[in-house]
């Protein structure tokens, strides 16, 4: 398994990480995780992209400070405060449409036992009205933490998703304006965090409990992203 940490120098070099890695992982027959702190942005999804109130949710993101970037993954907007924590377990596939559901709950199921770690009583499950609503949701004490979604690609699964630190106000306070934009029903105490669920805020501890759950016991190859232009990416 290859195990990718850091980020990019921006949104679009950090993006493109995980896109090599998909295509990498498809066509080299391995898989690969990554764990990481994404750059401040609030990432809209295809849906909000072809809503009415899309310009007036950008310029909503952009007026409080925050980056604004369109992902191909996921549903409804997302917010980074640039301590929230994402991650993505991508591998191999003959056939993506097989194995969905196994795929989501292994992921959440993973990602719960690593805050029930690291001392946050998360479950399955979201409130009402919170942000980027899915089926894959976790929440804890305060509100929902987790958000999950999947992607397939030709010949790779993407199962990536985001946990929500600290900073959990600030987030609420940024897709508020977003969401009433884009017309959508949004409630902002339902955004919990680690924080807000009782759990130790030490993002670097949170990353390698959560990097670990996600490799298993598969042998993991750790690169650092500033490393990876010298590295050859088979099949790309």
């Amino acid at each position: 398994m290859r195990v990718v940490r850091g980020r990019g120098d921006d949104i679009e070099a950090d993006r493109s990480v995980t896109q090599r890695l998909l295509a990498w992982a498809g066509t080299a027959g391995e898989p690969a995780v990554r764990v990481w702190r994404p750059h401040r942005q609030v990432a809209f999804g295809p849906r909000d992209a072809n809503s009415d109130g899309y310009e007036q949710a950008r310029q909503a993101a952009a007026d409080q400070g925050y980056a604004v970037s369109e992902r191909q993954v996921g549903g409804r907007a997302v917010a980074y405060t640039g301590d929230t924590i994402a991650f993505a377990r991508i591998e191999p596939t003959d056939d993506g449409r097989q194995g969905i559901e196994e795929r989501y709950a292994a992921v959440r199921v993973d990602i719960r036992d690593a805050l029930r770690e690291l001392g946050v009583d998360a479950d399955r499950g979201e409130p009402d009205e919170t942000f980027c609503p899915g089926s894959y949701s976790l929440q804890a004490p305060g509100g929902k933490l987790v958000g999950i979604a999947q992607r397939v690609t030709g010949d790779a699964v993407l199962v990536a998703g985001l946990i929500v630190v600290d900073g959990h106000d600030e987030i609420a306070d940024v897709l508020d304006p977003v969401y009433d934009a884009l017309s959508i029903s949004f409630d902002p105490d339902t955004v919990g965090s680690i924080e807000r669920g009782g759990g130790k805020v030490d993002p670097v501890a949170i990353i390698m409990r959560v990097e670990d759950a996600l490799v298993g016991d598969h042998l993991g190859t750790v690169e650092w992203v500033d490393d990876l232009a010298t590295v050859e990416w088979t099949g790309e």
